[in-house]
């Protein structure tokens, strides 16, 4: 179990690093909301610790020594750590999820760029449908057709993301749109980058983005009601709570240059209360045919890790290998430069 006082830290670092993560969470049984704050408190701390220090390859690769700690049973000595290994004693946590997380943040790290929708679904699949698979694992649920609803929904909350922070990521440097759309749209990147503004191209692929998500929500449902009865305010809470952050782009022409997009306290108690309604229907409405539709392509290889016995993780950890070997050789050339 995890110890109370690492469990009391890793709630305070949601509560401030997460404020939407941690109003869904509330709705979640506490036998369930404690693993997955520890979870996505690690998750967060892996989060910051690249985007908050200047030189990333060496922070995910220490991240992923702290990893292999936990998965170890001998973490580091800090709350997060520990409430993280007691996570995964706990539920037997497939190794490969988190390892895709880590992977993700090895491509921010790398600086990588992505030409199509498909690679951005590629990148969302690794630092949000990785937490939407793992989420599954802490309730219980293995199966297929709901694993690859969960990570509909993670995908879905990524391109959300990525549309409320274009401008913010463009200051840093950063670039989630496709590289394809800018081209189409005969914009330069390095001339954005140095002077982003909201002009109509712009504002018409956050409009797009905005879309798919949209689109992916409604194929997340089917999979909630996969879900154990007392989880299911929770998931359907952070499905409304981030689709709700798309309706304030909506609202605000799609632009997200230099406005961010937030939803109020009031609306969020508003989506709660909605939440609650949606999870006592879906327990007499019936299953919808959306649930069987076959995961997306980008995010077969969380399913397979996820699902009981049915994956050889050999492929996988020599590609995640490969990425990390990667990200040494892309950090020792930072550094003769």
């Amino acid at each position: 179990m995890i110890d109370p006082k690492d469990m009391a830290h890793c709630e305070e670092a949601i509560r401030h690093g997460s404020l939407s993560f941690h109003a869904a969470s509330r709705a979640l049984p506490k036998s369930v909301r404690e693993p997955a704050l520890a979870l996505y408190a690690f998750c967060r701390l892996a989060d910051d610790e690249v985007d908050l220090k200047a030189d990333k390859a060496p922070a995910v690769l220490a991240l992923q020594e702290r990893m292999e700690a936990a998965f170890a049973g001998e973490p580091m000595d800090t709350p997060m750590d520990r409430a993280f290994a007691a996570m995964v004693r706990q539920h037997d946590m497939p190794k490969e999820l988190p390892q895709a997380l880590l992977e993700g943040l090895a491509w921010d790290a790398q600086e990588r760029r992505y030409e199509t929708l498909s690679d951005v679904r590629s990148y969302s699949a690794r630092v949000a449908s990785a937490v939407g698979a793992m989420m599954c694992v802490l309730m219980g649920v293995r199966d297929r057709n709901a694993l690859a609803r969960a990570c509909d929904l993670g995908v879905a909350m990524q391109l959300t993301n990525i549309s409320r922070d274009v401008g913010e990521d463009a200051l840093e440097g950063r670039l989630y749109l496709p590289m394809e759309w800018l081209s189409q749209a005969g914009i330069d990147v390095e001339q954005f980058l140095a002077n982003p503004k909201p002009t109509k191209a712009i504002r018409q692929m956050v409009r797009r983005l905005v879309m798919e998500s949209e689109r992916l929500y409604l194929r997340s449902e089917a999979g909630i009601t996969r879900l154990p009865v007392s989880c299911r305010p929770g998931i359907f809470a952070a499905r409304h709570i981030y689709a709700g952050i798309g309706k304030v782009i909506r609202d605000q022409s799609y632009q997200t240059i230099t406005i961010r997009a937030r939803t109020s306290k009031s609306r969020k108690i508003g989506l709660m209360g909605l939440s609650i309604l949606r999870s006592a229907s879906s327990l007499v409405m019936p299953q919808s045919a959306v649930l069987y539709a076959k995961p997306l392509e980008e995010v077969k290889f969380l399913v397979d890790a996820a699902a009981d016995g049915k994956y050889d993780s050999r492929d996988w950890a020599d590609q995640f290998c490969d990425a990390m070997a990667q990200l040494r050789k892309f950090d020792k050339m930072k550094i003769q430069t």
